[in-house]
């Protein structure tokens, strides 16, 4: 299990091998490589630096097969949010974990 973080600080849940959680156990991911791509297919963003997400503009409209998510996990006790990073041009911050509901 790898805790991960946004682009911009915000505890965002952890990768599970190839399935990305939020901190409140909501199955929102999976991952193709550092790709990840959300239930319906749609690209959501990718991992840098190890543990945190971020959006590259250029692949919004990058797709993958659909899936059907996991059932709901107990959730887990939040990490502490770090220091941003400044984003890199054509790129966006993840969507934080409220954003997956």
């Amino acid at each position: 299990m790898d805790w991960l973080w946004t682009w911009g600080g915000e505890f965002f849940g952890y990768r599970d091998d190839q399935e990305l959680w939020t901190a409140e156990g909501r199955h929102v991911g999976r991952f193709s490589g550092e790709d990840i791509y959300g239930a319906n297919g749609s690209y959501l963003g990718e991992i840098m630096n190890d543990n945190r997400l971020i959006r590259n503009k250029a692949k919004a409209s990058w797709r993958q097969g659909a899936f059907s998510p996991f059932a709901r996990r107990t959730a887990y006790a939040r990490y502490a949010n770090y220091t941003g990073y400044n984003v890199y041009s054509g790129f966006e911050d993840f969507a934080g974990s409220g954003t997956f509901k």
